[in-house]
C-alpha cells in the first residue's frame, strides 16, 4: 500500500509525476474548486480544452493534461467533483474524487493530492478515498504487473499538514484503508487457494504480520463436531477441504464496550446439491467476503487501540456438491440444540452463520452484528452498490449512522413477523428457506432465531462486496472490502458513548 505524506507547500512547486486537482460541474460549465494557485496558463487551457478533452466535472471523471513546464509536477489531473450544492465538498465526495484519481493513475510513482483539505475531516477524506483507489490485484499477472501498479507515494496538500488531528486522522486512514486492501485481497483470491483451511492459515499470518495484539483459535472439523456446530459441517460435508471456526479476539485492558462480529466465509458457493447454475457462479468465491470483513475489522480495531473488546467469528465452509454432501431434506442441530431441516442447499450462509451467533453470544457481548453475502434478494431489492441492514430498531439505527459517518450506503430494511410462518418445518424446529417472495427480510428472521436478547444487527452486502461492472470512485473491479469502514465506524463510537 502507498505511504502518505502531509505538505503545506505550494501545490505549484510540488515535484510529482501527476498533481491531481478538483473540477466541478456547473451550468456554465466546468469550474476549479481550491485551486486558486494555478497559474493563469494553466486555467485558461482547462477553459480551452474542455470540450475536446470532454472535461465536464462530473463525478468519477479522471482527465489529464500535461503541465508544460508550468508546474513542478509532470501532469495536471482532473478528478470530477460533480455538482456542489455548497462552496466545499462534502467529505464522502472528497474520498470518492481522489480515489477515482489514483485508481487511474496506475503507473505512476509519486502523486500529489491538491483537493480542498482545510481540516482534518477533510484531510481524512482526501487520503482515505486516494489509499482506497491506490489499489490493484495483481498476485495471478505473469506479466505487465508494474504497468498495472498504484502510485507508491501519495502526497496530501493542505495547509494543516502539521496539525496533531490532522496527522492522527491521516494514521487512522491508512489503518482503515490497509484494512480494506485486505478484505479486497481475500475476495479476489482464487478459490483453489483460499479454501477453509487456508483462509484460517491467512488469518493466522495478518494477525502475526500486523503485530495486533489479537488472539487467533482454529477449531477443525474434529473440533466443530466436539462443539456441536452442526450448521458448519453440514455445509462443508460436501468438500473435499473440511470447514473451519475461526475466532480472533481483541481484549484491551478494561474496555468500555465488548462487541461481537460474525462473518459468513463460504470460499467458494457452488450451492451443493441444489446447485447454482454456471452462468455467473466464477463470482461465488467472493462468499467468503463477511468473514474477510470481520477478520480485518478486528485487526484494525486492534492496531488503532481502540479501548473496545472485539471478537470475530469467521465461519468457514466451502459448498460443493458430492456423494458426501447434505441433501434436501436433512436436518441439521445447531450449537445450542436447535434443528433445522435443510429445504435448499444453496441457502447455506445462514446455516454456518447460525453456528457462529450462538457461539458469539454465549460471550455475553453488548452487540453482536453479523455480516454476510446472503441473499440474492438483497441485490433485487437495493441492487449491487446499497447493503441491506436488519435487527433491532436500535442497533439498526446505530449501524446505519456508522455507515453515514463512514461513507458506506446502508440501507435500513425490516423483519415482518408474518414471514416467520414461512420458515416453519413438518419435522424440524425450522426450515432454512421460506417463501420465495421477502428472502432477504426471511434470511433476517432465520438469523434472528440464534441471537435471543442480545442487542442484534444483520448486514447483508451480497451486491456490494464484489462488483463485477466498471470500477468508480475508489471502489475497484472484484473485491472491494465493503463494511469495513462502517462496523469499524460504529465501534469507535461505542468506545465514547
Amino acid at each position: 500500500m502507498p505511504r502518505v505524506t502531509l505538505t503545506s507547500a505550494n501545490p505549484a512547486r510540488q515535484t510529482a509525476d501527476a498533481l491531481v486537482v478538483a473540477v466541478a460541474s456547473s451550468p456554465a460549465g466546468p469550474r476549479l474548486v481550491g485551486a486558486d494557485w494555478l497559474p493563469s496558463e494553466t486555467v485558461r487551457q482547462v477553459a480551452d480544452l474542455a470540450g475536446v478533452l470532454g472535461i465536464t466535472g462530473a463525478a468519477d471523471e479522471v482527465r489529464r493534461l500535461p503541465a508544460a513546464g508550468k508546474l513542478a509536477a509532470k501532469a495536471v489531473v482532473l478528478t470530477g467533483v460533480g455538482a456542489l450544492e455548497g462552496a466545499v465538498p462534502e467529505a464522502e465526495t472528497l474520498r470518492r474524487a481522489a480515489g477515482a484519481a489514483l485508481r487511474e493513475l496506475t503507473g505512476a510513482t509519486a502523486v500529489a493530492v491538491a483537493l480542498p483539505a482545510e481540516d482534518a475531516e477533510q484531510v481524512a477524506a482526501v487520503a482515505e478515498g486516494a489509499l482506497l483507489g491506490a489499489y490493484a490485484y495483481t498476485r495471478y499477472r505473469s506479466a505487465d504487473a508494474d504497468a498495472a501498479a498504484p502510485a507508491a507515494e501519495i502526497t496530501v496538500l493542505t495547509p494543516r499538514a502539521r496539525d496533531k488531528a490532522v496527522t492522527k486522522a491521516v494514521a487512522r486512514a491508512e489503518v482503515l484503508a490497509a484494512a480494506v486492501h485486505g478484505v479486497r485481497d481475500l475476495v479476489n483470491a482464487a478459490p483453489n487457494d483460499l479454501f477453509p483451511a487456508a483462509f484460517a492459515d491467512a488469518a493466522k499470518a495478518a494477525v502475526k504480520e500486523t503485530g495486533a495484539k489479537v488472539k487467533v483459535t482454529v477449531l477443525d472439523e474434529k473440533a466443530l463436531a466436539a462443539g456441536g456446530y452442526g450448521g458448519i459441517l453440514g455445509v462443508g460435508q460436501g468438500s473435499a477441504r473440511p470447514p473451519r471456526l475461526v475466532k480472533v479476539a481483541y481484549t484491551p485492558s478494561r474496555p468500555a464496550a465488548k462487541v461481537a462480529l460474525v462473518g459468513k466465509g463460504i470460499t467458494f458457493d457452488s450451492g451443493g446439491i441444489s446447485i447454482k447454475p454456471a452462468a455467473g457462479m466464477d463470482a461465488m468465491k467472493s462468499d467468503m467476503a463477511g468473514a474477510a470483513a470481520v477478520l480485518h475489522t478486528v485487526l484494525a480495531a486492534a492496531r488503532l487501540e481502540l479501548p473496545v473488546a472485539v471478537t470475530g467469528w469467521l465461519c468457514l465452509a466451502e459448498n460443493m456438491p458430492s456423494g458426501t454432501a447434505q441433501r434436501p431434506s436433512d436436518v441439521l442441530t445447531i450449537r445450542g440444540g436447535k434443528t433445522v431441516e435443510v429445504l435448499n442447499t444453496d441457502a447455506e450462509g445462514r446455516l454456518v452463520m447460525a453456528d457462529g451467533l450462538v457461539a458469539a453470544v454465549e460471550e455475553k457481548p453488548d452487540v453482536v452484528l453479523d455480516i454476510a453475502t446472503l441473499t440474492g434478494a438483497q441485490l433485487v431489492a437495493l441492487g449491487p452498490r446499497v447493503s441491506a441492514v436488519m435487527g433491532d430498531d436500535s442497533t439498526r439505527t446505530e449501524v446505519v449512522d456508522a455507515a453515514g459517518a463512514a461513507g458506506e450506503a446502508f440501507w435500513p430494511m425490516p423483519l415482518p413477523a408474518d414471514l416467520r410462518a414461512g420458515l416453519k418445518s413438518k419435522v424440524a424446529d425450522i426450515a432454512n428457506i421460506g417463501d420465495r417472495f421477502g428472502g432477504m427480510l426471511t434470511a433476517g428472521l432465520f438469523l434472528q432465531e440464534f441471537v435471543g436478547s442480545t442487542p442484534w444487527a444483520h448486514l447483508d452486502i451480497a451486491g456490494p462486496a464484489f462488483n463485477e461492472k466498471a470500477a468508480f470512485g475508489y471502489t475497484p473491479v472484484g473485491g472491494t472490502g465493503v463494511g469495513v469502514r462502517t462496523l469499524l465506524a460504529l465501534i469507535e463510537a461505542r468506545a465514547v458513548r
